[in-house]
């Protein structure tokens, strides 16, 4: 049975009963039909002295084609630590579309560990994806307007930082010509487009608290360089409140519910290769007031969601996490040791050996914070006995905590050990302590980073990121916190350096720019493309509705 098929024979609760058993009022709830609903953030001033509930960060392994099951661990483990009589919700980010249109197709969980309504939660939900567009395309605009009207700023048309979204994978507009067709259509200049998960919008939607923090980071956003070669921020054309205008609805909460009926929070989408990757500050701070225990999923692997959620945003929200998941598969562990694709449901316990090396490094990096760390083995049919057992052994000799999770195929019943464990682990006093302090320079928080997480010798800066380092250190922008932007298939910046990464290897760093209302330097390395395209059959050809509104090829 298909996870959509699954899906609709789902017994939703009413929205209503949903919010309702969390003890939020009516008058904070703004409905989307009957089976979601938005949460005013003004509920937070009713909230604030109450006690916060435990934070449970899950993570991964570095992603691969096999698959991991992140969010289908994220919402199980949530729904069984409600089956054991604990109270939580889970959070999570919102899908974007082009990713469901191109390769990844929904982003719901699967099996019998899903959020619904998927279609809804899929397709469009409550606009606020369009919204975060929209309001990123209007800034663009303006942009051009004011350079088409005397260029009051001295806007230097060739360093303009500020580009279009859209939220589709599409390659073509990845380079683009605009303003053609004469004077009265602008100056034509060189733009592209990036995905709206991409946009620093959507990182800014993610991090503010309130309207009035949103206004002020959009002020803070650099949109350009002068002609003079200072920084010229979108405070000078005086347009924040408009798009804060339009991002009024997309700042709230989105409310929805798991198979089994477990409040879901669904929030903000930014991407973890490019910006923070975790689901909006807002929805975390406000499942943390209305349930014992919020389990929240960081995006890609803990190279990458999880060290931004622990480095940057964690000091930022000001949160404690009280434990962590690592979410691993022998089929995404073989991978990792080489074994091709199509050759993933045979046994082969070589590639399973070599390939837990990923797992092994991941699960050390995790400990460097001080939080409890376990170890959540995704099971799949085709999981031999002996690759089990081999597993087990590995973890033994590793000193690797892991528990068996089957939420796929049981749903909470499938989760209900690591819940039991989860519980017990976040039990114990955290001793939390980001690697990276606000205190380091930049230089000590990139060998810091590289050493510790990427397991680099050393880093290296292109000439363009130096170039680029040399006018962030001027403008005195170089002690924000660092966000890196690479490959989430490596725990390097190669790609293709899975698990033979040599001890004196060089991490690469070619570019950087500052995401000023976000509040972190993007540090780029290997190269990253933030529109991606289609595969040669885009998932697109195999989703279709019919007359009845019946959706079919969402999975």
């Amino acid at each position: 049975m298909s996870d959509l098929e699954i899906a609709k024979r789902a017994k939703l609760k009413q929205i209503e009963e949903i919010y309702s058993s969390l003890g939020i009022d009516k008058k904070y709830i703004n409905p989307y039909g009957y089976h979601i609903a938005k949460i005013s953030n003004k509920i937070m001033l009713e909230l604030k002295d109450k006690k916060d509930g435990k934070l449970i960060l899950v993570t991964a392994i570095s992603p691969t084609p096999a698959g991991e099951g992140k969010t289908t661990t994220s919402i199980g483990l949530s729904m069984a630590l409600n089956k054991i009589g604990k109270s939580s919700i889970v959070t999570l980010r919102e899908p974007s579309i082009g990713p469901i249109m191109g390769i990844k197709g929904g982003a719901a969980g699967g099996g019998y560990s899903q959020v619904l309504p998927m279609e809804d939660i899929n397709l469009h939900f409550t606009g606020d994806f369009h919204a975060v567009s929209i309001a990123h395309n209007l800034l663009s605009a303006i942009i051009d307007n004011s350079i088409k009207n005397g260029n009051p700023l001295k806007i230097d048309t060739v360093e303009i930082n500020w580009p279009r979204v859209i939220d589709m994978n599409d390659r073509s507009l990845r380079s683009t010509v605009i303003s053609l067709g004469g004077r009265k259509n602008g100056y034509p200049r060189e733009d592209h487009f990036i995905i709206t998960a991409a946009s620093e919008i959507m990182a800014i939607l993610c991090l503010a608290n309130d309207i009035e923090d949103l206004k002020e980071r959009i002020d803070n956003i650099i949109i350009s360089e002068s002609l003079q070669g200072d920084y010229i921020k979108a405070k000078l054309l005086n347009v924040s409140g408009a798009l804060a205008t339009l991002l009024k609805d997309a700042i709230n909460p989105n409310l929805v519910q798991t198979i089994e009926n477990t409040p879901a929070i669904i929030h903000g989408g930014p991407f973890a290769n490019i910006a923070h990757g975790t689901n909006t500050v807002i929805a975390d701070k406000m499942a943390l007031k209305l349930s014992d225990y919020v389990v929240t999923e960081a995006g890609f692997g803990a190279d990458l969601g999880a060290e931004k959620f622990l480095d940057f945003l964690s000091p930022q929200a000001g949160f404690t996490p009280n434990a962590v998941v690592i979410v691993a598969s022998i089929r995404a562990l073989k991978y990792h040791g080489g074994l091709s694709r199509k050759k993933l449901n045979e046994e082969e316990l070589e590639a399973l050996e070599v390939g837990f090396e990923n797992l092994k490094i991941h699960y050390e990096n995790m400990k460097k914070y001080g939080i409890p760390v376990i170890v959540a083995l995704n099971e799949f049919p085709t999981d031999s006995i002996r690759e089990k057992e081999l597993f087990e052994n590995l973890c033994a000799k590793h000193n690797i905590v892991y528990k068996f999770s089957d939420v796929w195929a049981k749903g909470s019943e499938g989760g209900i050990e690591l819940a039991e464990e989860v519980v017990k682990l976040a039990s114990e006093n955290s001793d939390y302590k980001p690697l990276l302090d606000s205190n380091m320079s930049f230089e000590e928080k990139m060998r810091k980073l590289t050493k510790e997480i990427y397991r680099a010798s050393d880093y290296k800066l292109s000439s363009e990121a130096k170039r680029k380092l040399k006018k962030i250190k001027k403008n005195g922008y170089d002690k924000l916190p660092i966000i890196i932007a690479k490959t989430q298939y490596s725990i390097t910046h190669d790609a293709k350096m899975l698990n033979n990464i040599p001890d004196d290897y060089i991490f690469q760093v070619d570019d950087m720019w500052i995401s000023g209302g976000a509040g972190f330097l993007v540090v780029v390395a290997g190269g990253i493309n933030l529109m991606p395209g289609l595969p040669k059959i885009p998932n697109a050809e195999f989703i279709d509705i019919d007359n009845n509104s019946n959706i079919e090829g969402l999975f």
